[in-house]
């Protein structure tokens, strides 16, 4: 029998091959540039056409949250268009930890990912299909490591600041899918939530804060190793110039409201996370971040608040962290916006998962959630 071949040579690629026997592989994940986190795969195999794939990717118990293994199943594609599940299996302890997937394609090449990737390729057709949109212009706020720009949209002629911002995690991948969903809706003449936040608000939207890592099939950090969301105190030019443009960008307009998008590995729900524990915490603000999250939680059936992180104690907010440096910086309403890798476990869908379609829709609820946010 003919051994399947595996490739990973390719945009945010990530597979290491340490062994492959017929239709039978066994895998490593490699770790971020100059870093230790790594959980991030996107892989294809070819040579799999009605076999039944039985893929290990080992060393997982030492991957950056070993918690996200379990109940998870791989998003896997034949079309690279839609994304489905392939049922996988977690063995702590086994050769380092052992994330065991099988699945039999109907074609000769699957494409496996830990969630439906978003690659660079389809960021550009996005910017440049939003930036030729009516109303909505466009800027490079700076340039990455590697020397990619930092993208920004803009839209609306309002007075509220609006920052929408992804991917500062670059293996987050859920979290550009979810700005394809707000440009969507954002750049529709018709649609009724964007005429009213056009009209109320100055929006910017940065769909891909690390270029850089996504480009290189990072989990977590960019091309020197660093994890853009703990540099928001300090950016420099040397270590995070992404996150100090975007900074900069932000103190040149102010910021009113702002979100960050995210994807949790291990917690299978949508929830948010807030700036509790910032030295000039008030309780005037806290109330406007509680009613955003009430008023989401209403209109989404995708959005939950029973589970999420534990709420920083007061005085002891992490200050690298973008939400916390935005509330304290602006006083602006802002949030951390997190979606599974795995699914909604309230609400699950057996064949995708969390997907990018729900992505999208989570991001028309979150806009229409501002929609009223901003009238009361």
């Amino acid at each position: 029998m003919s051994d399947i071949q595996i490739n990973a040579a390719f945009d945010s690629g990530n597979i290491e091959v340490l062994g492959i026997d017929g239709p039978a592989a066994r895998l490593a994940i490699r770790k971020d540039h100059q870093s230790d986190f790594y959980q991030w795969f996107h892989f294809r195999v070819s040579g799999a056409a009605g076999r039944e794939l039985t893929l290990r990717i080992t060393g997982l118990d030492a991957s950056a949250y070993p918690g996200g293994w379990i109940g998870y199943n791989a998003a896997v594609s034949e079309d690279r268009e839609y994304w489905g599940r392939a049922p996988a299996s977690f063995a702590k302890g086994e050769d380092g930890g052992t994330l065991t997937i099988r699945y039999t394609p109907a074609s000769d090449i699957a494409w496996f990912a830990y969630f439906a990737p978003y690659s660079m390729e389809r960021h550009h057709d996005l910017v440049s299909e939003a930036a030729a949109c009516e109303g909505v212009s466009h800027r490079p706020l700076g340039l990455s490591l590697d020397g990619q720009p930092i993208d920004c949209l803009e839209v609306g002629e309002g007075d509220k600041q609006v920052w929408l911002y992804a991917r500062q995690h670059p293996g987050e991948s859920m979290a550009e899918w979810w700005m394809e969903g707000a440009l969507e809706v954002l750049t529709d003449p018709a649609d009724p939530v964007a005429r009213v936040l056009r009209q109320k608000c100055r929006l910017h939207l940065v769909p891909n804060c690390n270029p850089d890592g996504s480009r290189r099939g990072h989990l977590r950090t960019n091309a020197c190793g660093a994890n853009l969301n703990r540099e928001w105190d300090a950016p420099t030019a040397e270590r995070s110039p992404e996150v100090l443009a975007i900074r900069a960008a932000m103190d040149e307009t102010g910021v009113d409201f702002a979100i960050d998008v995210h994807g949790d590995e291990a917690i299978a729900a949508n929830f948010l996370a807030g700036f509790e524990g910032i030295p000039s915490w008030s309780q005037e603000l806290q109330d406007k971040y509680a009613r955003f999250r009430r008023i989401l939680a209403r209109r989404s059936p995708d959005f939950q608040t029973a589970k999420g992180y534990a709420v920083a104690a007061s005085g002891k907010a992490n200050m690298t962290m973008s939400t916390n440096q935005l509330a304290e910086r602006f006083g602006a309403c802002s949030m951390t916006l997190e979606m599974p890798f795995k699914d909604n476990a309230d609400l699950p869908d057996p064949e995708q998962g969390w997907s990018p379609e729900r992505c999208k829709l989570l991001a028309r609820d979150c806009l229409a959630s501002l929609v009223e946010w901003l009238e009361g």
